[in-house]
């Protein structure tokens, strides 16, 4: 079998397990309904002040778009029209991606006891934490509202680039739009597993490596939960369902660092006791 052709249809089999952990999130409606409505509190009081920005932006889309582009103010329609559709277009996607991404965030933040309670319902479905560490609540706050500043700063580089990117003819917005998915979704997914990996101890630079050994997975989860929640009232009904699938995301990312770590031991005590 040709081996480029295995690591893609692989990739693809994760990607589609990490769009499931979303939905095995989703399914916690069903049983643990309470829970997850609490979860959706904060999500909905965020929510609130992030529609005001959204109502904001969405009525003076066309004069940004106008400002964006004096150069065509004096050509003749339609490529007047077409570039300032390009660039509204473009302006939205940048928009988007900012506001899921710090959306996420903000949340979290705000909402730590309740999305902790659903973060440790999942865990001990799944064994629970061994050697969980505990964090002040006021500690676990701050480094909340840190990521979230963390988060903005990273989205605001890649939400420049696709901006940039949408500015291209014809093309440019879907482009944009692939990419803000894509660069969403992984946002996305360092973000909401948040959680899992504080309980142990993990940075923030170590979430990020553990995450890349198993980015096609946490692209799958990122990539769906981001396509929710553009869905209206999607990001507040699904974001309890989020935090859930995250900790799964994350427990699967951290066994995986695990087995190939103790490979590469392996590999690394068979080649010594070869060379002896």
């Amino acid at each position: 079998m040709n081996p480029s052709r295995s690591r893609a249809g692989s990739a693809v089999r994760d990607f589609l397990a990490g769009a499931a952990l979303m939905g095995r999130g989703l399914r916690l409606w069903s049983t643990t309904p309470r829970m997850m409505f609490l979860g959706v509190i904060p999500a909905l009081i965020v929510g609130i002040v992030y529609v005001a920005g959204i109502v904001v932006l969405a009525v003076n889309l066309a004069a940004i778009a106008a400002w964006a582009t004096p150069f065509a103010g004096e050509w003749d329609d339609p490529f007047r029209s077409l570039v300032r559709i390009t660039a509204a277009l473009s302006i939205a996607a940048f928009a988007v991606l900012l506001v899921i991404a710090t959306y996420a965030a903000l949340t979290l933040a705000v909402g730590e006891p309740f999305y902790e309670r659903i973060w440790r319902h999942v865990e001990e479905q799944l064994g629970g934490v061994e050697g969980e560490i505990e964090t002040p609540f006021w500690r676990s706050v701050r480094r909340g509202v840190g990521d979230a500043v963390r988060v903005l700063a990273l989205a605001s580089s890649i939400g420049l680039a696709v901006l940039l990117v949408g500015f291209v003819p014809v093309v440019g917005p879907v482009v944009a739009a692939v990419l803000g998915s894509i660069a969403g979704g992984w946002i996305l997914a360092l973000e909401l597993t948040r959680l899992p990996f504080d309980a142990r101890g993990v940075s923030a630079a170590e979430r990020r490596r553990v995450l890349k050994g198993t980015r096609a997975k946490a692209l799958g989860f990122g990539v769906t939960t981001y396509l929710l929640f553009l869905v209206p009232l999607g990001a507040v009904l699904v974001m309890p369902a989020a935090v859930a699938g995250a900790t799964m995301l994350g427990r699967n990312a951290m066994e995986a660092a695990a087995s190939d770590l103790g490979r590469s031991r392996s590999d690394r005590s068979h080649a010594v006791k070869r060379a002896t």
